[in-house]
């Protein structure tokens, strides 16, 4: 039986089944896909190029076709059904907005190729630029308009027929930084007020965490996690989903045993710590994973707190945090940099300088101990 990575107890609105994608026939862009995505749910496919992502956003569209498997819409499925008999709204990273036409003109489009009435059009393009607060704007055309408010009318115009499912490909990656996170806040309050369904593509971890109901992990044409953002985050079940969204220490070791619900790893830098294991047995090798924020300076008090030794390398400041880059262990003496990183915040009271002999410490709730790829 095929596992499905659930949404909800609830009847799935899109679901694929079994879906696998090659191009010549050898290579799998996309193995096994099994999902279910829940109504009115936002769900990111997250991954590297390659990764498998888009393709799958694709074949949901319509633009590709699964070489196996089947991708169902509301119970009914729709692999073989044509892109414009889908009724899906889709917003891709270049707008692709009319030039020679007006806003108006752009929202009016999909509804009047869809043969709705004069009057239902001028409503439904009024209600979508109310919505996405560009109504003064209705007589400009995208070359007058700035970059987020063209994506405002891409994102208006997917929504403007009322589609049930919205699919996003990377809508905000031409933006510059700052205006990128003010859209992601944009979009994802009118998904809160619209209430539709929305697939989203993105490689950007921040931008999937900020946005997401639920995030999917793709590496290699397979999810390797799909779950809401603090259980990514937090609890990884895999090395690639710890290393890939967000800040990540790796400290390769060995499982030498397994007690209270805790492993007692052995350190490829020398030392013992414990950790929250995930898949892996006694003799195993493993990776534990750990983020920088819950690493601390000196040996607090308490039970099942891990301690290790470091030398500080470089002392980076960031304005909101300090950034400390060591060398651990055995590595101490040598002054070698494997790439251990701490952040602190801005009001620590004694900042180590480079060459400095410090102590850190974690709970070892805060890491996992996963199996080494």
């Amino acid at each position: 039986m095929a596992f499905f990575h659930e949404a909800t107890v609830q009847q799935p609105f899109v679901r694929f089944d079994r879906v696998q994608k090659t191009y010549d026939g050898k290579a799998l862009i996309v193995r096994d896909l099994n999902l279910d995505i829940a109504p009115g749910e936002f769900l990111t496919l997250l991954g590297p190029s390659g990764s498998g992502k888009t393709t799958s956003l694709m074949m949901l569209a319509g633009f590709e076709q699964p070489t196996d498997g089947h991708i169902y819409l509301a119970g009914r499925p729709i692999d073989r059904l044509p892109p414009h008999k889908r009724d899906i709204g889709v917003v891709f990273q270049n707008y692709a907005l009319f030039p020679h036409m007006t806003v108006g003109e752009n929202l009016a489009f999909p509804l009047s190729v869809r043969g709705r009435s004069k009057s239902e059009i001028e409503a439904r393009v009024k209600r979508a630029l109310d919505m996405v607060r560009l109504s003064p704007l209705h007589d400009r055309r995208p070359a007058q308009l700035s970059g987020g408010q063209q994506q405002r009318v891409a994102v208006a115009r997917a929504l403007v027929f009322e589609p049930k499912l919205v699919l996003m490909d990377e809508p905000l990656g031409a933006l510059d930084k700052q205006l990128r996170e003010e859209m992601q806040l944009e979009v994802k309050h009118i998904h809160e007020r619209v209430g539709v369904t929305v697939v989203y593509v993105t490689h950007d971890q921040s931008e999937a965490l900020t946005m997401s109901d639920r995030i999917a992990v793709f590496n290699d044409g397979v999810i390797q996690q799909c779950a809401a953002p603090r259980e990514l985050y937090e609890r990884p079940a895999t090395a690639f989903v710890a290393s890939f969204l967000g800040e990540n220490n790796r400290l390769p070791g060995r499982i030498e045993s397994l007690q209270g619900g805790l492993a007692r790893v052995v350190l490829d830098v020398g030392g013992h710590i414990l950790a929250d294991p995930v898949g892996v047995s006694p003799g195993d090798p493993t990776v534990v994973s750990v983020r920088p924020e819950r690493i601390s300076l000196g040996r607090p008090e308490g039970d099942a707190v891990n301690t290790l030794s470091a030398r500080v390398i470089e002392t980076i400041y960031h304005g909101d945090h300090l950034r400390l880059r060591l060398a651990l262990g055995e590595q101490v003496a040598a002054g070698d940099p494997d790439g251990f990183t701490v952040k602190l915040g801005p009001n620590q009271a004694e900042t180590p300088g480079p060459g400095q002999l410090i102590e850190l410490s974690w709970q070892a709730s805060a890491c996992r101990a996963l199996a080494a790829a």
